[in-house]
């Protein structure tokens, strides 16, 4: 890639590309990029995958994003390169490799990141908090569709009925709160977007459903049930409510109205229940033939019956 070259120098060559497990909506690869010197860099490339949805952002807007948030002290992988698929190469990211665990239930168990867990949900504040100090103007293009219309479209085009889900919706539709802030919204962030070592979050992954919004989005997203792989802790299975908060107001110097983030966390439940139900689509089409989305048409179901008990 050209990008490679104009990082690390004329002669760069890669070594031990390898699909990675992880990303079920872009496919993720992890190499190492040898120099003429014979420094190695070990590196993720992420591409657009074949058959994805709509809702994801292209993969260049993806790279600002993560040199926005960069550049405003939240943790992100470095983007090496990247391109739109303009220059005759495939749309890509280029990243650093980070180490540490991205699998929830081993963040949630491990003896190892014992001491990180208890201070994760207020840590998790503070990123926020600096995402969305993120100047809007710096990432062109960021959409800014109101969020509830958006999935609500994207229900529909499904063409499946979904009976919880409407109801869901509809409820969620005459109880919104209204919004006092717009900024820049991961869309994503929560326990397995994380990279988390024993000195806490390392970085934040997977900004393709970043946009503008309501930031309390981000905090409700974080908090809704599916993120908590079995804990009894509603955010991200390894916090309290009043440790996220409490961090975020301190960090942003805003008061958040703790009923708009509930709120938020059951339109987090409805969304992903329908981004359960357009993934196995991408199976069922066979616009991607893979297990995991397959699996993931069952979480239909999961989440259908967590909107119906937490339904007021």
């Amino acid at each position: 890639m050209a990008g490679l070259a104009e990082h690390y120098g004329p002669g760069v060559r890669v070594e031990g590309l390898r699909r990675d497990s992880g990303g079920a909506s872009r496919l993720t690869s992890v190499f190492e990029a040898v120099t003429a010197a014979g420094e190695r860099h070990r590196l993720v490339l992420r591409l657009a995958t074949p058959g994805a949805d709509d809702v994801s952002s292209p993969l260049a807007r993806e790279a600002a994003l993560m040199r926005a948030a960069r550049a405003v002290g939240a943790p992100v992988p470095e983007v090496i390169a990247a391109g739109d698929g303009s220059s005759g190469e495939p749309e890509h990211i280029v990243m650093t490799h980070v180490e540490g665990e991205t699998i929830p239930r081993r963040v949630l168990r491990s003896p190892e990141l014992a001491d990180a867990r208890a201070g994760l949900a207020a840590e998790c504040g503070e990123i926020l908090a600096a995402i969305h100090r993120i100047a809007p103007g710096s990432v062109p293009d960021l959409p800014g569709e109101d969020q509830l219309a958006v999935w609500t479209a994207v229900l529909d085009g499904l063409g499946t009925p979904y009976p919880a889900l409407e109801l869901a919706l509809r409820r969620l539709t005459l109880t919104r709160p209204p919004s006092t802030r717009r900024t820049v919204v991961h869309g994503d962030f929560r326990n397995g977007n994380l990279i988390i070592g024993p000195d806490g979050v390392r970085a934040v992954l997977d900004w393709e459903l970043s946009h503008l919004g309501d930031p309390l989005e981000d905090l409700g997203w974080l908090c809704a049930k599916a993120w908590r792989f079995g804990s009894p802790l509603p955010v991200g299975g390894f916090g309290e409510y009043d440790q996220l908060i409490g961090a975020y107001e301190r960090a942003s110097g805003t008061e958040v109205d703790r009923d708009a983030v509930r709120w938020w966390e059951l339109f987090g439940v409805f969304r992903w229940g329908v981004i359960c139900a357009l993934q196995t689509r991408r199976h069922l089409t066979g616009g991607e033939r893979s297990v995991e989305l397959a699996a993931l048409g069952r979480r239909v179901a999961e989440n259908e019956w967590d909107l119906l008990r937490a339904l007021p």
